[in-house]
């Protein structure tokens, strides 16, 4: 019988190669770093630091860069019984450049398509679907099929049970305009029970980029719980009953890719343990401020213990290295 998981995303997988200079152009780096990456790898990465039984529906090539984000997935704590391997794609590689505190040019390498836009429906147990504790899909996942089928068919299953949660990472190299984005994510947005995203995210999703306005209007669409990130101005959580501004956690920013994966880790743990809507922003925040402060994200992931360190240490004070 297949184990229950708690936590199980969908979404990218891949390796990042993280310049290890900062302030230069990739055209001047000299020396690179070599991490396992993808925004919905990192969010089961990072609930498994938190204790949580994790598992990634994705897709590897059949390559060198397969094999190693296999192997470093299942090193990481995330089971990889969901994991398919493709001999039609290659496993995508993504650079970046590291300009601190708030420049970080991302340059996927994915093209025409990646492994983890060939999942398909019926290839999961639909008791997994169902049981898992949080179901954590991203709209990269919506932009191509037959990945894009197989979110709708998973949501069926799903039937809007609680912690069903859509990231709303919006990527526009990976759509053809912003109107298809919308449309899709609007219609997936009738299909969960949580959404997170940044301002901008939101502007995608439901044509809003004031925090509030942005969050009735992902309430109005049938989700239970908005999440909108404010960078420096904090996080906004929102409910029927409930209205929650947890502010920024000051952090000396070193790469601030891995942030808001770190923030989903921590995100779903704390909505699993049933925390009161403060606490778990609080939480998230604090780990997505220890990620900043670091170069890679998968292997940045905090514990549980360096979150209760850094909010006993400093509650409203600065994360350093």
């Amino acid at each position: 019988m297949t184990e229950q998981f708690e936590v199980v995303t969908t979404g990218r997988i891949g390796v990042d190669i993280y310049p290890l200079q900062s302030g230069v152009g990739l055209e001047d780096v000299e020396t690179f770093g070599k991490f396992l990456g993808g925004s919905a790898t990192n969010v089961a990465v990072a609930a498994s630091r938190l204790g949580r039984r994790t598992a990634l529906w994705s897709g590897v090539g059949d390559d060198p860069f397969g094999r190693f984000a296999r192997r470093e997935l299942v090193r990481l704590g995330v089971s990889d019984e969901l994991l398919m391997t493709t001999d039609r794609y290659p496993t995508p590689v993504t650079f970046c450049e590291i300009f601190p505190p708030d420049d970080f040019p991302l340059y996927f390498y994915r093209l025409p398509s990646a492994p983890d836009l060939q999942v398909t429906p019926g290839k999961v147990d639909p008791n997994l679907i169902r049981d898992a504790g949080v179901w954590w899909a991203t709209v990269t996942g919506l932009s191509q099929e037959p990945s894009r089928a197989a979110h709708f068919a998973a949501w069926e299953i799903r039937a809007r049970r609680p912690l069903t949660i859509l990231d709303l990472d919006y990527r526009p190299m990976f759509w053809a305009d912003e109107r298809t984005a919308r449309d899709q994510v609007r219609r997936a947005l009738t299909q969960v029970t949580v959404a997170v995203g940044n301002r901008e995210e939101c502007r995608i999703a439901v044509g809003e980029t004031d925090p509030h306005r942005a969050a009735d209007a992902l309430l109005d669409l049938g989700v239970e719980l908005a999440i909108v990130k404010q960078g420096p101005a904090g996080v906004l959580g929102r409910t029927r009953s409930e209205s929650v501004v947890v502010p920024a956690v000051p952090v000396d920013v070193h790469n601030g890719l891995g942030a808001g994966d770190a923030f989903g880790g921590s995100l779903c743990d704390g909505l699993l343990a049933g925390l009161d809507l403060e606490t778990v922003l609080k939480r998230a925040n604090v780990a997505g401020a220890l990620v900043a402060a670091r170069l890679e994200c998968s292997t940045a992931m905090p514990t549980r213990d360096e979150i209760d360190a850094t909010l006993v240490s400093s509650p409203t004070g600065k994360v350093r290295p």
